[in-house]
């Protein structure tokens, strides 16, 4: 079953000219037809598509918030945060090439039926929690930007996500594309607020390096970045973009289609950092640079913007969440399918699983619930899931029977610990205080 049989029910069962062009160009590459950029162009896709939930919307209420209240000091906890992303995703897109299974197929096969099925239900809950967060993003990017009612932006997100989707019809190039032209519009929008926000370079250089923590709200915040940002369903995802896109046909082309991965991962991480951290220090001189500390969502982050940098700046930032928005749901619909395949042998319609995944948003909508609490719950509901990826994808990623030529070194079985353990123990202290806050303990 290709990558994209993961993704979807609804998938064409033979691949368009398109297609066949890619995977002759990568056929070309590793032969040493190809060289330099053109060699990795084939391989362009991926990592750009899981790269998405590292900029969604959830992103963009925490950075605003860390920026606009600690300044520039907060930037060195985007950049650990990125690099751990870097080598989890790494690792997932290594067992898709290593294997031809994605993360959840594995799961199946190797745990027990009761272990792979509550891993599902438990996937099945992150998968929504995190489009619940995207589709409201995109939700409130559009009633923002254009006055259009929230009900009615709801139902606009979900068509046009679904139209999106039905472009894997075309094979997975068409999609991929699409995604990476979403990522480099946020990117743009970025590149425009840091021209408009000036934000001091020098700051932004030392304490993207050097670390900081001050009270205990700053440690708090901390948590929040690192233990909110390595996204359940984009581990999922990405083995499953991978594991059949290019299919190696011996151990040679294994390495070199997983040399050639990585370099994508660098790339497309890199570039999410550098959105998150755009975020954060557009927060940083905009709002703390003027003193308004307060601004802790993404509504006051807007109203502010208006009368400090002008219209056009808000404008842009509302076109940046509107585009991570759709994207980021595109790409967590396109998860829930991986996710449910894998874990039970079968897929629901991409149209059914669009409106069942459309209802929560819709209820809050029109429940009049506050977005960003919906935003900070939804967190929560990853941090609880998040220990059952990162840990499956060790324990494959490390064993030789699994992943021949690619098994990890021990290197990076034990900087993918360290990472897990950090990872997990944030996620832990987050669940705390979010229930100690609730509770008022």
């Amino acid at each position: 079953m290709n990558s994209m049989d993961t993704s979807s029910a609804e998938i064409h069962p033979n691949p368009p000219y398109k297609v066949d062009k890619t995977i002759e160009a990568a056929r070309a590459s590793l032969s040493g037809q190809r060289k330099g950029i053109r060699a990795l162009l084939p391989f362009l896709g991926p990592a750009f598509v899981a790269s998405i939930a590292y900029i969604d919307p959830g992103n963009f209420a925490t950075n605003i918030q860390g920026g606009s209240q600690f300044g520039y000091k907060m930037l060195w906890v985007v950049v650990v945060a990125n690099l751990m992303a870097m080598l989890l995703q790494n690792m997932s897109a290594k067992l898709g090439i290593a294997t031809g299974k994605n993360l959840s197929e594995l799961c199946r096969d190797h745990f027990p039926k009761w272990l792979s099925y509550t891993m599902w239900v438990i996937s099945e809950f992150a998968a929504m929690a995190t489009d619940l967060a995207e589709f409201l993003g995109a939700t409130l990017g559009l009633n923002l930007l254009f006055g259009i009612p929230m009900l009615y932006a709801t139902f606009l997100t979900g068509i046009a996500t679904y139209l999106i989707l039905m472009l894997d019809r075309y094979g997975f190039r068409p999609l991929e594309k699409f995604i990476a032209g979403f990522a480099l519009m946020i990117g743009g929008c970025y590149i425009v607020e840091t021209f408009l926000s000036k934000p001091d370079l020098g700051q932004v250089v030392y304490h993207s390096v050097v670390p900081w923590l001050g009270n205990a709200d700053s440690i708090m915040l901390a948590v929040g970045v690192i233990g909110a940002t390595v996204m359940p369903h984009a581990i999922y995802l990405h083995s499953s973009l991978t594991q059949n896109r290019i299919v190696p046909r011996n151990d040679e082309e294994r390495i070199k289609i997983y040399k050639f991965n990585t370099k994508e991962v660098i790339i497309a991480l890199s570039f999410a950092g550098f959105v998150n951290l755009a975020m954060m220090y557009m927060a940083a001189s905009v709002f703390n640079g003027k003193g308004h500390t307060e601004v802790a969502d993404i509504q006051s982050a807007y109203h502010t913007l208006t009368p400090l940098l002008g219209s056009a700046a808000a404008s842009v930032f509302l076109v940046s969440l509107l585009c991570s928005g759709i994207s980021s749901s595109v790409v967590g619909t396109m998860a829930g399918q991986v996710i449910m395949q894998g874990f039970v042998g079968f897929s629901i319609p991409l149209w059914l699983r669009r409106v069942i995944t459309m209802l929560p948003t819709i209820i809050i909508v029109a429940l009049g619930v506050d977005p960003t609490q919906t935003l900070i719950i939804s967190q929560v509901i990853l941090s609880i899931v998040l220990p059952a990826p990162i840990i499956a994808l060790i324990y494959f990623t490390r064993k030789k029977e699994i992943m021949g030529v690619l098994v990890n070194s021990k290197k990076v079985t034990v900087l993918s610990i360290i990472s897990a353990i950090l990872i997990l123990g944030l996620n832990l202290f987050l669940i705390y205080q979010t229930f100690a806050d609730f509770l008022h303990l």
